[in-house]
């Protein structure tokens, strides 16, 4: 009767007492500080690129030839380049170009890898085998040699140059996608629901893909810092933005020969670079932690 009774009263937990796997991970990465200090860093700079236009103290494309490559003053604070032109202010709109590029071409990479590694990890037999040599013919090439070459094909232009970075990423992608998808497609509720007669595209979709995600969150997030590199070294030889465009990447190409008299027009857009891709793989190794069960204790 006492058991009974209890059993009775006993109310179920609370909405928010129970913690689902996001939720935990959140927890988790709110601890790692190194995490957090990284995702203020690129938020820092994904709020440059946002309000550009109204955080730019100057025109970055309007040249004084009457104060060129002056130094850091009050007036300018990071100096002005070999046209006058004001260097904080070109460094906040490239990063308008640079994480535009880097956003855009891992959200690309992420579409074609991911729909072309489930359907290699599903069907396997054939088609695993044409779709994987594909992704090995792509890394068999040094991605940066790959994406000069690809751009050296359509020409030297900012859309190019993100068609190529899209490109050398997506064996990345399909083949972490494809791994995942083998090992998923053996568990029970996915043979449940093959039972039920649901179809191939909501089953990938819908059940398989979701349940994939997670180690392509933290690659994606570590991808987007790659990006970012890969876009600055295709500018900085020519392939990348057309003036009047900017990007961290042209405005090292255009300050190359100033190093010596003037080397603030290559410091500032370097340490640009060096802190996003920094803020990036801190951020990138703190979902790791928090999304990857093998890394809690």
């Amino acid at each position: 009767m006492n058991v009974a009774k209890e059993t009775q009263t006993s109310t179920p937990p609370a909405k928010s007492d129970v913690s689902s796997p996001w939720r935990e991970a959140w927890r988790t990465f709110k601890k790692n500080k190194i995490a957090l200090v990284g995702a203020s860093i690129v938020g820092f700079f994904i709020v440059l690129a946002l309000f550009a236009p109204l955080i730019m103290p100057y025109d970055y494309t309007k040249p004084d030839l009457l104060n060129r490559l002056k130094g850091p003053s009050a007036d300018h604070w990071f100096g002005t380049d070999d046209f006058g032109r004001d260097i904080l202010s070109r460094v906040i709109y490239g990063a308008r170009i640079s994480l535009w590029v880097g956003f855009s071409s891992v959200a690309g990479s992420i579409i074609v890898g991911c729909t072309l590694g489930i359907i290699a990890g599903y069907y396997g037999k054939w088609v695993d085998i044409l779709i994987s040599r594909v992704f090995d013919i792509l890394l068999a090439f040094p991605s940066i040699l790959l994406a000069i070459a690809i751009v050296a094909i359509l020409g030297p232009d900012l859309q190019n140059a993100l068609i190529a970075i899209a490109i050398i990423n997506v064996p990345n992608f399909g083949r972490l996608i494809r791994s995942k998808v083998l090992s998923v497609k053996e568990e029970e509720y996915i043979t449940a629901a093959k039972s039920v007669g649901m179809s191939d595209f909501r089953l990938l979709f819908q059940h398989i893909l979701p349940n994939s995600m997670t180690p392509i969150i933290v690659q994606g997030t570590l991808a987007v810092a790659t990006a970012i590199i890969e876009i600055a070294a295709l500018s900085f030889l020519g392939l990348g933005a057309q003036s009047p465009d900017v990007d961290w990447g042209k405005m090292l190409a255009d300050s190359k020969q100033y190093l010596v008299n003037a080397p603030w027009t290559m410091i500032f857009p370097g340490l640009a670079i060096m802190l996003t891709v920094l803020g990036f793989n801190l951020m990138g190794d703190g979902l790791r932690d928090a999304l990857d069960p093998k890394m809690k204790q």
